[in-house]
């Protein structure tokens, strides 16, 4: 029997500077691949990873996003992702972030800078809506 992944977990990465813009700020488009980044550790905590999920058939689509930018990062910066899984259905997994600055300029921090919000909903190698695995909700 598959362990069911913990309901909450975090990263933490420092920011590159790929990710800003021409003033150092974080470009609003490096939160998405940060809160997949949680998503994908919270798997990986118990042993799956999304490849593995995959070659089994099952495949986790992103049908809502919602971000909320409170206060910006900067290049540099370290960040810590929160990620927590707020609910599940049948074919559905909700997750929440918190993106946390946890140190910025050698000075330590605990700023939420972002909150966020994602829906995906579970489809097979036919892209057609399917159960979640059990081990997963």
């Amino acid at each position: 029997m598959q362990e069911t992944p913990p309901a909450s977990g975090s990263l933490q990465l420092r920011v590159r500077y790929v990710e800003c813009d021409p003033m150092g700020v974080v470009h609003h488009s490096s939160y998405l691949p940060w809160m997949e980044m949680g998503r994908t550790e919270l798997l990986r905590s118990v042993g799956k990873s999304y490849a593995a999920m995959e070659a089994d058939g099952v495949f986790l689509v992103v049908t809502k996003v919602e971000v909320k930018y409170r206060r910006p990062m900067k290049y540099d910066d370290l960040v810590e992702i929160r990620t927590k899984v707020e609910k599940a259905s049948k074919i559905k997994l909700h997750h929440s972030y918190e993106i946390v600055l946890v140190e910025r300029g050698g000075e330590a921090a605990d700023q939420v800078c972002a909150v966020a919000s994602t829906e995906l909903a579970c489809v097979g190698d036919d892209g057609r809506l399917t159960a979640l695995p059990g081990w997963l909700v």
